[in-house]
């Protein structure tokens, strides 16, 4: 009875979410082809944030005391679902970005949006061309004082952990002498695992936690600098498996 119960409000769910989300996505991008994205950061600060409602998740944000939020950074987090968009964008306070796949900028539509909304191409195969532009729009957005998100593993994750993290974009963030902010969302894989369709009932907690000053970031080992993030991003997340939540 219950399973049951659990698919039906998942289907219901699903269903008001994709209206909700069809209809004001139009909407937003509309407002994006004809006015700067920056001037449209309140109502997708909304839409973002009614998603999350509409599926049914609750959500929080923590603040470590050493956040600093004035600071144009590169934002590190873990890689969970499809949700992952949502829940960050409503958890940053400042304009902010994301890393993508190139190959998404040659989707119609989609393409030139991401372009216009400022996120910055990853090549999918490494080449020296790709990885050209991917520092060049990097360099663009961060003087500019947007800031950017990375999902390290690169891929979401199949069990919950935290895996292994690559080195870009902390490598970024070294040259360019800008801090780093390590982000944990926690509570997000049981509320929808990747190749799974059900919504659970559950809380989503994203740890914004202290931020990585530029200076650190750019004196210290690259190998141990991207450990160390990786430790601070799956504390609490293994904490909350290992606990059961």
């Amino acid at each position: 009875m219950k399973d049951a119960w659990l698919k039906l409000r998942s289907a219901i769910l699903w269903a008001i979410s994709l209206v909700h989300f069809a209809v004001v996505c139009s909407f937003l991008v509309f407002l994006g082809i004809f006015i700067d994205p920056r001037k449209n950061d309140w109502p997708q600060r909304v839409f973002f944030r009614n998603i999350l409602r509409l599926a049914g998740v609750k959500f929080e944000v923590r603040r470590s005391a050493d956040f600093d939020p004035a600071a144009t950074s590169i934002f590190v987090s873990n890689h969970v679902n499809l949700f992952d968009p949502f829940v960050i964008y409503s958890a940053i306070p400042q304009f902010v970005r994301g890393f993508e796949l190139a190959s998404h900028f040659k989707i119609p539509v989609y393409g030139w949006l991401m372009g216009r909304f400022g996120n910055v191409p990853v090549p999918d195969t490494k080449s020296r061309d790709g990885l050209a532009l991917m520092r060049r729009k990097a360099k663009e957005s961060l003087g500019s004082g947007i800031s950017l998100i990375a999902f390290a593993e690169g891929s979401r994750t199949r069990d919950g952990h935290v895996h292994r993290f690559h080195r870009g974009t902390l490598r970024i963030a070294q040259s360019f002498n800008v801090p780093i902010v390590p982000l944990s969302i926690v509570g997000s894989y049981q509320f929808f695992q990747t190749g799974n369709w059900m919504l659970y009932p559950g809380k989503i907690i994203v740890y914004l936690h202290d931020t990585i000053s530029a200076q650190e970031v750019q004196n210290a080992d690259l190998d141990e600098l991207t450990e160390r993030v990786h430790a601070i991003v799956a504390a609490p997340v293994e904490d909350s498996l290992n606990r059961g939540l």
